[in-house]
């Protein structure tokens, strides 16, 4: 059974899933890994959803403010061997309420042209490709997402 449970970022669940993204992310990002680890911390996050399946907890993801009308998507993470079962889909989903309920008009993100999963999701979900933002603006190897609700 699916269960997506709202939390923070000191939820150990959620810890232990950003240390198997953080380390599929160092060996696709290569050497750019610690460009890109800087932006990732969780120390910052409040609104994260863990999303379990018999008590297991298989996937990942969270918001955090950006502006006073976006919520950046952070985090983004499902086991290798949950994936294909629409569980990015649907964490995606309940990360897009829960910014609606925040008051927040959008949601913006960024993720590596070396993640072709991560931009076909976004895709999917109806975000659509935007000029690179903040610290990420100019950099060759990203690629930044909205979705305006």
């Amino acid at each position: 059974m699916k269960n997506l449970v709202r939390t923070s970022a000191s939820n150990p669940d959620f810890i232990a899933l950003v240390r198997h993204l953080d380390a599929d992310l160092a060996i696709r990002d290569g050497e750019d890994h610690a460009f890109y680890h800087q932006f990732n911390t969780i120390g910052s996050i409040k609104h994260v959803v863990v999303l379990y399946e018999d008590s297991i907890a298989v996937a990942c993801g969270a918001i955090k403010q950006y502006d006073t009308a976006s919520a950046e998507v952070k985090r983004m993470y499902t086991l290798p061997t949950y994936r294909g079962k629409g569980y990015a889909s649907l964490l995606l989903g309940a990360l897009e309420v829960w910014a609606r309920e925040l008051g927040y008009k959008k949601c913006i993100l960024e993720t590596g042209i070396r993640q072709p999963e991560a931009i076909a999701l976004y895709k999917k979900n109806n975000y659509t490709v935007t000029p690179n933002y903040g610290q990420y603006a100019g950099v060759e190897n990203s690629v930044c997402f909205e979705k305006l609700f």
